[in-house]
């Protein structure tokens, strides 16, 4: 889906009105416009020049909201919402120095009609003439038509000074409202402006170029100056240096880094001087996804943002059409004036505006996720974020989720030979393996692998084989094994085991052990404390290994010598009983976990060491690999998920005072465009309270 990012979006409803609109184009298969972030996200239905439609929309965009273009450059200028605001400045203090100058000056009543009509014109000709141009395109219920209608009525019976009045508080407060939500943007601009700028690219003769990341191959070498942001993932070749990681994993403290291990796009090189050889283009680079991921996971809507969304279209009719009524009925019927009663259903149209909701409510979520990303967590929609707020079970892959999965070998238990020509042979058909079990063999091999396999197969979550010498050798599970006919030994050690056989005779068993990583117990004793109902650990490592993590960590329940089809019926089962397990978050990091990742409410990923393709298949990423990094994220939820609430109770209660006391003549126009722009305003600040969680 390809991008474009507009300038001059001060409303949600222009969001929703171009979104609509440029739905409507020719060859235009789908479009979906971000508020928060300005960015308009489309896809074409066939292969017509992207040029073509980008000149369409340009055409386009002014007769819908004649502030909104499509930003030409990349460099940040002066918007137009900038221009705007000191514009209507402008507007708002000569307004306020003629409806001053009425009050204060004894003028004739023809000089001050003509200056209390001025003063509208001044303050007000933008909002009629915006609800004219919506009412062409059949957008009638909105806030300029409410405004118009409201104001020129409170015209006609009269209320000049009043409908000057009100329309001028109308524009302070939406001059107020654009720098909070200005304000907003930029907060959580500031979240996610991580991205680097620069690389310094190493040429063979020792040289440097500087360059855009993007311009950097995989393969190519480049050099990270101390103070430097890290452009592009890489293994480091040369150098030593302590490295800022917070950024990305959300960290606090730096971390040192050494020759040969992994660096992270995004993270800030604080001391030595080095040298990476880029293993990711940027398009891959772990801060390009980041980036993507935050800007783009609003377009994911949580379940209260839909019901608002669906609400307010119902609400505003309603609310216009009781108005009406009142209006209407009580002077036809029942000889009341006319006067008071269109003044009170002018009142009404005021008051119905819900602004407070549409706006504050999809801000308070991207407020949540963006907090979430300051955190090291990576939420890729609202709707996710909000499903926390329900989860009652927690379900942990073992191996790197609980464990630290980094295996060493701790018993070598040879039937016939020595214990390290057993060691090598096992190394020999693991050196295919990416499993952390197949790596921890060969880290502890100490012979000279000299000889090679052919025909190498693996069979996920058995074992591995190849052809030696024209003979089947194989390393794996006893079952695996037993399967063939071959009859193992029963360990006696607590851990893996990996049994190897060759030529169908079995010649002993290795055990592996892992270790529990330090923050798993504290994650699991956090999670109960949060409320979650049960915890369970799934794994395809040997019971009495299962029995003594889930013991050590607290874990409810537990399964064990589970393939990775055996995990996705696991969770799929507990989906069926939902009265007993609620919503259901799966803890992953393999390839072998993309699955059922998928499979759970909730798919949540090890981000740091975890798998493309389990990043890729979560529906949220844990970028410092630590357990307790899922507490976080649910207590950011349920924060999101009470100021959310709070918004909609305050702004709904504030509105149905107003209506009451508008229906029985009590409120005036003033107070109903607080019951408006002030609610409106109120409820943008609490939603910013978010972004200072955590």
């Amino acid at each position: 889906m390809a991008q474009l990012q507009l300038t001059g979006i001060d409303c949600t409803a222009c969001a929703t009105k171009i979104e609509k609109n440029v739905n409507k184009m020719a060859n235009v298969k789908s479009c979906s416009v971000n508020f928060t972030t300005q960015k308009l996200n489309y896809e074409l239905t066939g292969q017509e020049a992207v040029t073509e439609f980008e000149q369409q929309l340009a055409t386009l965009l002014p007769t819908i909201e004649p502030d909104v273009g499509i930003q030409q450059s990349p460099t940040p200028e002066p918007s137009p919402a900038k221009h705007a605001i000191n514009y209507d400045l402008i507007r708002i203090l000569v307004s306020s120095l003629g409806l001053a100058i009425s009050y204060l000056v004894p003028l004739s009543a023809p000089a001050k009609t003509t200056l209390l009509l001025a003063a509208f014109v001044v303050i007000g000709y933008d909002i009629v003439w915006t609800a004219i141009k919506n009412i062409l395109h059949g957008e009638w219920f909105d806030e300029h038509f409410l405004m118009s209608i409201a104001t020129i009525g409170a015209f006609g019976i009269g209320q000049y000074a009043e409908a000057v009045g009100v329309m001028l508080f109308y524009q302070v407060g939406e001059y107020f409202q654009s720098l909070a939500v200005n304000h907003s943007r930029r907060s959580i601009a500031n979240l996610v402006a991580i991205k680097p700028t620069i690389a310094n690219r190493l040429a063979a003769d020792g040289t440097t170029e500087v360059v855009a990341p993007e311009a950097i191959q995989v393969g190519e070498h480049i050099v990270v100056k101390p103070g430097e942001k890290v452009p592009l993932d890489g293994v480091i070749t040369t150098g030593d240096s302590y490295v800022d990681t917070s950024a990305i994993t959300g960290e606090s403290v730096p971390r040192a880094f050494h020759p040969g291990d992994e660096l992270l796009s995004g993270t800030i090189n604080q001391s030595g001087l080095l040298t990476l050889e880029v293993t990711k283009p940027y398009a891959d680079s772990t801060i390009a996804k980041i980036l993507d991921l935050v800007e783009n996971a609003s377009s994911q809507k949580a379940p209260t943002e839909n019901f608002i969304t669906r609400f307010a279209k119902v609400y505003t009719p309603i609310v216009v059409g009781i108005a009406a009524i009142m209006a209407i009925v009580p002077p036809l019927l029942f000889g009341a004036p006319f006067g008071d009663w269109l003044y009170r259903a002018l009142i009404f149209l005021v008051i119905s505006c819900p602004c407070a909701l549409v706006i504050s409510i999809p801000l308070g979520f991207f407020a949540g996720i963006g907090t979430a990303s300051k955190n090291g967590i990576l939420v890729k929609g609202s709707n996710y974020l909000e499903a926390l707020n329900d989860v009652q079970t927690v379900v942990f892959d073992k191996t790197g989720t609980l464990t630290q999965g980094s295996f060493s070998v701790t018993t070598v238990h040879s039937v016939d030979q020595q214990p390290d020509e057993l060691l090598a042979l096992a190394a020999l058909v693991e050196q295919h393996s990416t499993h952390p079990i197949g790596q921890s063999i060969l880290a502890a091999n100490q012979t000279p692998l000299t000889k090679t396999l052919s025909d190498v197969q693996e069979t996920a979550g058995h074992g591995i084989s190849g052809q030696l010498n024209g003979q089947l050798l194989q390393a794996g599970k006893a079952s695996w094994l037993q399967a063939s006919g071959i009859a193992t030994l029963t360990p006696s050690e607590v851990g893996t085991s990996v049994h190897v056989a060759y030529n169908n005779r079995y010649l002993g068993y290795i055990v592996i052990a892992d270790t529990v990583k330090p923050d798993a117990q504290t994650a699991v004793a956090q999670l109960k404390h949060a409320g979650i109902h049960q915890t369970i650990m799934l794994t395809g490592d040997n019971q009495p290994v299962a029995q003594q993590v889930s013991a050590v960590l607290g874990i409810d329940k537990y399964q064990s010598e589970l393939l990775p089809q055996d995990k996705v019926a696991a969770v799929a089962k507990l989906t069926e009983d939902r009265a007993t397990n609620g919503k259901i978050v799966f803890v992953g990091d393999g390839i072998n976990d993309t699955p059922v990742l998928a499979r759970a409410d909730v798919g949540v990923a090890m981000g740091g060491l975890g798998s493309d393709a389990a990043i890729e298949a979560a529906d949220i990423v844990l970028m410092s690999d630590e357990p307790t990094k899922l507490t976080t994220a649910i207590s950011i939820a349920k924060y999101t998920r009470r100021i959310v609430w709070q918004n909609i109770i305050f702004a709904l209660v504030v509105k149905g005072i107003f209506l009451l006391l508008g229906a029985f003549g009590i409120a005036t126009m003033w107070e109903a465009v607080f019951a408006d722009v002030g609610v409106t305003l109120i409820a943008i600040l609490n939603a910013l309270r978010i972004l200072k969680k955590h």
